[in-house]
């Protein structure tokens, strides 16, 4: 399975504008820039969308572990907080911190617990963090 997004840019780093759109069309145009990603301004940014997708991965892993335990949640509701921090001259996601409330129907805390780490540490998103990443680079 391969699913696809594509990032255009135009002009410089600081004052450059970009664009991200996705093949499921959800990203139509999104803007992202230097604002949007180092000062709070409008648009998203690289961050948020890690965010939004370690969130997403956790909370069905959790959803799949509670199944395959015999348990159905009423509710998953996970945040994720990406955090990025200087790393000598450039930058790095240095944390990524899930934050999660859960209503599961006759679960004990252990057993939660345990489901719980076990999607956390094993959602494929989590295993991106530490993953190898491969670039072939070309120009047009």
């Amino acid at each position: 399975m391969i699913r696809k997004a594509t990032a255009t840019w135009t002009g410089n780093g600081k004052e450059g504008k970009g664009r991200l759109d996705t093949a499921s069309g959800v990203l139509d145009q999104t803007p992202y820039g230097f604002n949007s990603r180092f000062e709070d301004g409008p648009g998203s940014n690289p961050e948020e969308l890690l965010a939004a997708a370690h969130a997403g991965c956790f909370t069905m892993a959790l959803a799949f572990q509670l199944e395959r335990a015999g348990f159905a949640a009423e509710e998953l509701r996970t945040e994720a907080a990406v955090s990025l921090g200087k790393d000598g001259d450039g930058f790095s996601i240095n944390r990524s911190a899930l934050t999660l409330t859960a209503r599961v129907p006759g679960i004990d805390a252990a057993k939660f617990d345990e489901l719980a780490q076990t999607a956390k540490s094993g959602c494929p998103v989590s295993k991106l963090f530490n993953a190898e990443i491969t670039l072939d680079a070309k120009l047009a």
